[in-house]
């Protein structure tokens, strides 16, 4: 069960720091399966199919931009952001001394 935390717990800390890495996989998955399940559809037009896909693909992007937004709400009130600023600093500081 500890092992599980941590594995959770290790792919949020990765969203974190590549929101916006997630958020373009995400968009590029839905495009790519609502593509693939439009596609099995008979009846549809060709732009019909494609305009679908695009919908589903920025909802799916709005759902993903507000995950992203909450995630950076929770960091921001539990002090969890700053901790990662003052790393970074830091680790900008020794840089620059050397």
């Amino acid at each position: 069960m500890n092992t599980e935390k941590s594995k959770i717990e290790s792919f949020r800390e990765w969203v974190v720091e590549h929101k916006l890495r997630t958020v373009g996989a995400l968009w590029a998955s839905g495009v790519a399966g609502s593509l693939a399940y439009n596609w099995s559809q008979t009846g549809m037009k060709t732009s019909v199919k494609i305009i679908h896909a695009r919908l589903h693909a920025q909802a799916l992007t709005l759902v993903a931009l507000t995950g992203a937004a909450l995630v950076e709400y929770y960091d921001h009130k539990t002090g969890a952001k700053a901790e990662r600023v003052a790393k970074f600093l830091e680790l900008g500081n020794h840089h620059q001394s050397d």
